[in-house]
């Protein structure tokens, strides 16, 4: 039995066009079990398009990548942060998906830990949101590991209509990291 490791190092590399066919990639049902089940094609398509507009914004509102790994520069899984709201105040949110042949490696941990430097680069708000499902073992355990605080179960929906009970997880852009 070949022992796991965490990865060295991983890149962020902004969405593009040539990135739709990891969407449906990562529209895999194993992927998408804590987030409603996976989407349509014309959902994807519509999520993509977001990704690629969102990516392309220069006003700090939020970017997304696919994260890739080093030194191999093997496409792993898509990560980001856009603004949000939280507790009544504006806030980056974020969210990942790792492929099946990347996870337990910690591409997940590093990668989170990436898209907070460009959060915090970006300077728009103080507070970076997770918002995993409760039941979502390995998303909770990325945000312990990556720094994030946990403030709390809340109810959240998503998709629209479905309603969920996640965890409410925050780290603090502003505040000196310890790493």
């Amino acid at each position: 039995m070949s022992e796991q490791r965490e990865t060295t190092s991983v890149r962020l590399e902004a969405w593009s066009e040539e990135d739709a066919a990891l969407l449906r990639a990562l529209n895999a049902p194993e992927l998408m079990e804590h987030l409603g089940g996976p989407e349509a094609e014309e959902q994807l398509d519509r999520r993509h398009r977001r990704y690629v507009d969102l990516s392309a914004d220069t006003t700090g509102r939020g970017r997304m990548f696919r994260i890739v790994l080093l030194p191999e520069r093997r496409v792993a899984g898509s990560i980001g942060y856009w603004t949000s709201a939280a507790h009544g105040e504006p806030v980056y949110e974020t969210g990942w998906a790792v492929l099946p042949g990347f996870q337990g490696r910690g591409v997940a941990t590093l990668a989170t830990r990436a898209v907070a430097e460009q959060a915090r680069a970006a300077g728009l708000h103080r507070h970076l949101h997770a918002f995993p499902s409760v039941e979502n073992a390995a998303s909770n355990a990325v945000c312990r590991k990556a720094g994030f605080e946990l403030l709390g179960e809340e109810d959240f929906e998503y998709p629209p209509g479905r309603p969920m009970r996640c965890h409410d997880w925050r780290l603090d852009l502003w505040a000196t990291a310890d790493r």
